[in-house]
């Protein structure tokens, strides 16, 4: 499937899709378009470099477009906004002729996505990319994530695709679950970076106890809303000492790379942990929701988009 040259839109074109945009087009040979906000300094950049230029001068040729034309038949559109971003799109994603919809970020809801789109045409993943975009728009990327870690996909037509373009991936069969049990690793991770890029020297130990104690929180009230901890390796955080996630928060909160990469403001920890504050109201678990709702970040930082 994926050595034949498909025809894919990303929707987002900022670090993540940026990157995946150049691996598929100058490594896996496929048509991409790309699609950024209108009128956004992205858009002007992307035709300013006729595409997209990494920091070494290498170009992957892409179409630009300000919008989605739901009538063209993409094989593939992959959506790389913040969840909180996506809802909107949703009554053209239903529109498209597009075979399939890879849906990229967080969201403690998938079921939103699913409803809407279908489950035949819909796909879920995690990209664990590190990227950068300079103030001229050319990209720097570090595919993989901390370690080894690996982008995870539901459908391994795109696990394919996604080797085949220099792109570590790998299957996770009940993405929606995983989804679900990585949100409280997401909140726990931006809090992190954004109070620490707000104090300019990383998190207090209280604060990294309260991010532990956060964690905590979240897997608890997942348990209590009928779902599994899942996988292993959200379990074994889920049973670690306190202490100990505490220290790992706090160490990473030093680096200073860690926080201007990943200080992107609260807008997105902000939409998940409103979800799951939703999520205990309606099973009646009030105690519960204000607790998820108290893990909101320092207010100060604007948010930055993806794409």
């Amino acid at each position: 499937m994926s050595r034949e040259r498909l025809n894919i839109a990303i929707l987002g074109v900022g670090r993540i899709g940026s990157t995946i945009a150049f691996q598929l087009s100058r490594v896996g040979g496929h048509k991409i378009t790309g699609i950024a906000r209108p009128k956004s300094r992205r858009l002007e950049q992307l035709h300013h470099h006729d595409g997209i230029v990494n920091g070494k001068n290498e170009k992957a040729r892409i179409t630009v477009l300000d919008n989605l034309d739901p009538h063209i038949p993409y094989d593939l559109i992959i959506v790389t906004l913040f969840g909180h971003q996506a809802p909107p799109l949703l009554p053209t994603l239903q529109r498209s002729a597009a075979k399939c919809v890879l849906f990229m970020f967080n969201t403690f809801t998938p079921e939103t996505f699913i409803n809407s789109i279908g489950q035949d045409k819909i796909s879920f993943g995690m990209p664990f990319i590190q990227a950068i975009l300079n103030p001229e728009g050319l990209l720097t990327s570090k595919i993989t994530g901390p370690g080894t870690q690996k982008t995870v996909l539901s459908d391994s037509r795109w696990v394919e695709l996604f080797e085949t373009s220099d792109l570590p991936a790998e299957l996770e069969p009940d993405m929606p679950l995983w989804l679900r049990c990585h949100t409280p690793m997401t909140i726990a991770f931006e809090t992190t970076m954004v109070k620490g890029h707000q104090h300019g020297a990383g998190v207090s130990w209280a604060e990294a106890i309260d991010t532990a104690n956060g964690i905590r929180d979240c897997y608890a009230l997942i348990r209590n809303l009928g779902y599994e901890v899942y996988p292993t390796g959200k379990r074994r955080v889920e049973a670690c000492p306190r202490w100990i996630v505490a220290v790992g928060f706090w160490l990473l909160s030093r680096s200073r790379s860690l926080r201007e990469l990943f200080a992107t403001g609260t807008p997105e920890c902000d939409a998940i942990i409103d979800a799951m504050a939703q999520e205990a109201e309606r099973a009646g678990l009030r105690q519960q929701a204000g607790r998820v709702r108290a893990l909101k970040p320092m207010r100060g930082l604007s948010g930055v988009k993806r794409g």
